[in-house]
C-alpha cells in the first residue's frame, strides 16, 4: 500500500541542478529524505532539524563521510510539522559550521525570489 503524501515538496532550480550532478547512490539517499518528508507529519531531527535563529529547516542527508545539507521552507506555516507545503532551496557538502552564514544568506535571497513569481 503505498503512503499518501501530506506535503507537496517544491524544488528550486538551484536544488533541481545540484540533485541532478549528484550520483545515483546520493540521489538514492535524497530520494528516502524527500519521501519521508512528503508522507510523515514528523520526520527525525536525523533527517530534518530547524536553523536555529531562523524560519529555515534543513534536510540532512549523510553518505559514508560527506554530509550533504538541503536548506529549506516551511512556505504555509510557521512550523515544518504543520506545514503542507515546503520548498527546497539550495544545496551544499557541509564543510564546518561557518558555512552556514553564507548558505543562509543564499536561501534568504532564493526564497524572496520565489516567492516573488
Amino acid at each position: 500500500m503505498e503512503e499518501e503524501n501530506i506535503r507537496k515538496v517544491i524544488f528550486s532550480e538551484e536544488f533541481d541542478a545540484f540533485y541532478k550532478d549528484l550520483g545515483p547512490k546520493i540521489q538514492e539517499k535524497f530520494d528516502y529524505g524527500l519521501k519521508l518528508i512528503k508522507t510523515q507529519y514528523v520526520v527525525s531531527k536525523k533527517f530534518v532539524k530547524h536553523l536555529e535563529s531562523t524560519d529555515f529547516y534543513e534536510l540532512r542527508i549523510s553518505v559514508s563521510s560527506d554530509e550533504y545539507r538541503t536548506v529549506l521552507f516551511a512556505i504555509d506555516c510557521s512550523s515544518f510539522i504543520q506545514s503542507k507545503r515546503v520548498i527546497l532551496l539550495n544545496s551544499f557538502i557541509k564543510k564546518g559550521t561557518k558555512q552556514y552564514k553564507s548558505e543562509i544568506k543564499l536561501a534568504e535571497r532564493l526564497l524572496k525570489k520565489y516567492l516573488e513569481e
